[in-house]
């Protein structure tokens, strides 16, 4: 070989796939596992709330950056929500990251209880995970775009503040998600399936009682107690639960007491989640607790205001995407547990209310389900997305079978190798899945069609939220 064509072989571009296959595609998400682990259990120990989440965001984006992805920060008023782009042209597909942690769930990644040393919040619904695979699947997906000379765009949402701030509401409203095609998500849990349960509708926000403080014991007749406000706030809506369609739910916490039993307390605080699959059940069942919260300041003597800090559509499912995701979930297979993996599964098991089911469920992956009967769901701002773009998720087997969110055990496994099996296996069935739709145009056109059949022609878009500005101080 002449040594001037040598020289120019030598500065082509070199592909990044030898070929283009779905399975040298996930081969090259296992080859590269060691970064994404990493970045997941980074985010693990910093563990930041919603809107909070500085650190866990500047990791995401960093790497998206040296992959080539285009990174807006800052977006929709939010300092921690970003978008990544790689790609031109259409299809335009969207895959959501989350990040945030909860608080009060600070733990150790053992199988006993033991919370982690001046930590005060913790990953229990394994969203560092949730993070973490998504960024690497829409690496692996901006690669074989370039490979294979395809046109598309594959754009990575950063999405704060998921548990109760409604973070992804703020983008939807402000039209970040107009041009998407379709949306992809995966979330962990203690077992492998497609998301195809609606979740609830919901609305949550903080009741302030203000009172007038005095000493409790020589002058309580000049005292007006905020708790009392609260607790007759907090005994009506109890009532009221007799008196709401069976499918609600209504939580509460007292975030403010006071500060010492022999002062009546001049300020206290309640957090209120109500949620119904029906967003006008939510909407009717919220005015009654905000009349209860008015009927219990007038019977205090106190005064209360009160601040709608989230709220979120129910999750609209999409069958057509969902056959697409469950070829690719049962091409990936479940999560296969080593020696010591099962162990520490059998450990988690044994600190479980109930049996729990055998560490093997982590690897199967049963059959396809359109309509799974509703055994109890959480509520979600993808439920936003899913009104307004074409969206379909996986659960994958991050913690122990039988583990509930939000709980140390999904602290605990969410920080081992079990957790982050079951992210790789989220990873390739995300990639897998773009890699369809990428492929053949004609599934985004059915999940479009899909969407205005289920949603409706008179169908439009209006935030649970209003118009108020993203709550960035809503964990204070």
């Amino acid at each position: 070989m002449k040594p001037h064509l040598l020289t120019l072989l030598l500065l082509l571009p070199v592909a990044p796939f030898a070929q283009t296959t779905k399975p040298e595609v996930f081969a090259r998400i296992d080859a590269g596992r060691a970064v994404y682990d990493d970045i997941a259990l980074k985010i693990w120990d910093y563990a930041e709330v919603g809107y909070r989440e500085q650190r866990s965001s500047a990791l995401l984006q960093e790497r998206l950056r040296k992959e080539g992805f285009n990174v807006e920060a800052g977006v929709a008023g939010i300092p921690t929500a970003f978008i990544a782009s790689a790609g031109s042209g259409s299809p335009v597909i969207g895959v959501l990251a989350e990040f945030d942690a909860l608080p009060g769930a600070a733990q150790e990644a053992v199988p006993e209880k033991k919370p982690r040393p001046g930590a005060i919040a913790g990953h229990a619904c394994g969203h560092h995970l949730f993070g973490a695979g998504s960024v690497q699947a829409a690496v692996a997906i901006k690669e074989w775009l370039r490979a294979n000379g395809r046109s598309g765009t594959v754009r990575l949402y950063g999405t704060p503040a998921e548990e109760g701030g409604s973070g992804k509401v703020y983008l939807v409203r402000g039209g970040l998600f107009r041009d998407v095609d379709v949306a992809l998500h995966w979330h962990p849990a203690d077992r492998n399936t497609i998301i195809m349960t609606p979740s609830l509708a919901n609305r949550s926000g903080k009741f302030r009682f203000k009172g007038v403080a005095s000493h409790a014991s020589s002058a309580p007749d000049r005292g007006r107690s905020a708790l009392d406000g609260v607790e007759a706030m907090n005994h009506m809506v109890n009532l009221l639960r007799e008196h709401v369609p069976e499918t609600t739910r209504i939580h509460y916490v007292i975030t403010r007491g006071g500060e010492a039993p022999n002062v009546v307390p001049a300020f206290a605080e309640v957090y209120y989640y109500v949620r119904n699959p029906s967003r006008e059940v939510v909407r009717d069942v919220w005015e009654r607790v905000e009349k209860a919260a008015t009927g219990a300041a007038l019977g205090t003597g106190t005064t209360v205001e009160w601040e709608i800090t989230g709220g979120v559509y129910d999750l609209l499912p999409n069958e057509a995407l969902g056959r697409v995701m469950h070829g690719n979930l049962e091409a990936v297979g479940g999560v296969v547990y080593d020696t010591a993996e099962r162990e520490f599964a059998a450990k988690i098991g044994r600190t479980l209310l109930g049996k729990a089911p055998a560490p093997e469920v982590a690897a199967l992956v049963p059959p396809f389900n359109p309509n799974p009967p509703r055994d109890g769901a959480g509520s979600t701002d993808v439920g936003d997305v899913s009104w307004n773009v074409p969206t379909v998720g996986v659960r994958t087997a991050t913690w122990a079978p039988g583990t509930p969110g939000h709980s140390w055990q999904a602290v605990a496994c969410g920080g081992t190798s079990m957790g982050l099996k079951g992210m790789n296996v989220a990873a390739k069935v995300l990639a897998g899945t773009m890699i369809d739709l990428f492929s053949d145009p004609a599934g985004i056109k059915a999940a479009r069609a899909e969407l205005e059949k289920r949603r409706g022609a008179d169908f439009r878009y209006e935030a649970v939220i209003g118009n108020r500005a993203p709550p960035l101080n809503y964990r204070d």
